[in-house]
């Protein structure tokens, strides 16, 4: 696999952005580690996710931008992404069980039916772009999803297309900390027997 570079070699810019992130989480994603050894890519990568996944529309609120990654990561078997967004899944949606409902098979997963419209075309997407057709598209918007909603499925499963490739070639694990994160009450994830 790719060696990751030292932290303190690290540009400026990204040292402080893995300070801000450890700053508010208690550690630093083993993803923004193995990717930054290519700053610039890095860079762009960050910026097209934070773009895509921090933003919240009624037609696709964050917990189900998180729903997305679940599943078409599930689908491109990279548990890096499945753990990690896994994780945010379970804490944007306030479900401790749906992000494992949603990366072991999204069909039986307590969700409504415009939930269940959003992976159906997401995964398609990101599997076999070539057999989404208009009406799929229109499937969604007719489930409430506007022009930009709709855009998004398609750019966040392509973009965890890319990721899930990424963390593949890279050999990323993931940290430790997801695992437990929206599972247990937050003053148990931090206390050393919880």
């Amino acid at each position: 696999m790719f060696e990751v570079p030292p932290r303190d070699s690290l540009p400026d810019d990204l040292r402080a952005r893995l300070d801000q992130v450890e700053e508010k989480s208690g550690f630093v994603p083993n993803i923004f580690l193995s990717l930054a050894r290519r700053p610039a890519e890095w860079r762009a990568f960050f910026a097209y996710h934070d773009a895509l996944m921090d933003k919240d529309t009624p037609g696709l609120p964050t917990a189900d931008r998180e729903l997305v990654v679940v599943a078409t990561s599930a689908e491109n078997r990279c548990l890096y992404c499945v753990v990690a967004h896994g994780a945010i899944l379970r804490i944007r949606a306030r479900d401790p069980h749906l992000a494992d409902q949603i990366a072991t098979d999204w069909r039986k997963a307590a969700i409504d039916d415009r939930q269940r419209a959003v992976p159906e075309v997401a995964i398609r997407f990101a599997r076999e772009p070539w057999t989404v057709t208009p009406a799929d598209l229109d499937s969604l918007r007719g489930h409430g999803l506007s022009e930009d909603d709709v855009w998004d499925v398609g750019a966040i499963s392509a973009f965890f297309a890319m990721s899930n490739r990424l963390v593949h070639l890279t050999g990323t694990m993931p940290n430790e900390e997801f695992y437990l994160m929206g599972r247990v009450p937050r003053s148990r994830e931090n206390s050393p027997s919880g």
